[in-house]
């Protein structure tokens, strides 16, 4: 039997189970890619490569090389650069992909929201007048925040934040979720928190602190999604599953 040659762009808890389910297959031959952004990943159940590809072109080469026969990006729904570098490396190989996205949250009855585009809105969206701040954005864009060195933050990230914000108040936490409600609401409320700012990632590992924020009366500053829209999306493992049996049908593979 010949085996379909898959790599999945990981980085995500959907990506591991992705890579699980498939692994489990007897036509599939899997990569998974990590980013290197996270000083110490996770073990994966799949053979794993991590870094750069060098862009669209590099990722396009690497695809033809290893004569991949589909492409999946399961990268964090932030992940813009390199979701971008892989809808056109797609385009331009004409490899079969899509990408699993797990829905975003949606405001519920008692939100407290302010809709940005990006991190560095939400920094201007703090206001002038100091405030006592929860960043749960991670580490990569932290430093937009120097902008408003008048507030009092609460930094929580995987990694460390290097170097340091620029900023005459902040706290540094180090932590990998998931984070649940009531652990969050102490933590809001330990450290007298007026505002957050997050990004609508989707998905229940880190929604702890907005269930908490709305039982709070706490307000969210909630950094929005900018994604494509024509590329081709499942929003869930098992719709993921489901495109890859169709994708590789035997009625696909005779392009009926």
């Amino acid at each position: 039997m010949s085996k379909h040659r898959i790599l999945i762009l990981g980085g995500t808890t959907e990506a591991r189970h992705l890579a699980t389910a498939l692994a489990d297959r007897a036509d599939c031959d899997l990569l998974l890619s990590l980013a290197g952004r996270t000083a110490e990943p996770l073990a994966q159940p799949v053979p794993m490569r991590s870094g750069g590809f060098g862009g669209s072109d590099g990722l396009g080469e690497f695809l033809k090389t290893e004569k991949f026969d589909l492409m999946i990006d399961a990268t964090h729904p932030f992940a813009a650069r390199i979701s971008q570098n892989a809808a056109m490396a797609a385009k331009r190989t004409e490899i079969p992909f899509f990408a699993l996205r797990r829905p975003g949250w949606e405001r519920q009855a008692g939100d407290r929201w302010i809709s940005v585009a990006s991190v560095a809105e939400a920094a201007g969206a703090l206001g002038d007048t100091p405030r006592r701040v929860f960043l749960a954005i991670g580490r990569q864009e932290a430093f937009h925040f120097e902008s408003a060195p008048q507030h009092h933050y609460l930094i929580r990230s995987v990694d460390p934040v290097t170097p340091p914000l620029g900023v005459r108040h902040a706290r540094y936490l180090l932590a990998t979720g998931p984070f649940e409600e009531e652990a969050e609401r102490q933590l809001l409320m330990n450290n007298r928190i007026e505002v957050i700012v997050a990004k609508n990632s989707g998905g229940k590992a880190t929604y702890g602190k907005i269930a908490a924020a709305r039982r709070l009366g706490i307000e969210v500053i909630m950094v929005e999604r900018q994604e494509p829209a024509d590329v081709r999306a499942a929003g869930t493992v098992e719709e993921a599953l489901a495109l890859v049996d169709h994708l590789f049908s035997p009625e696909m593979n005779r392009g009926v």
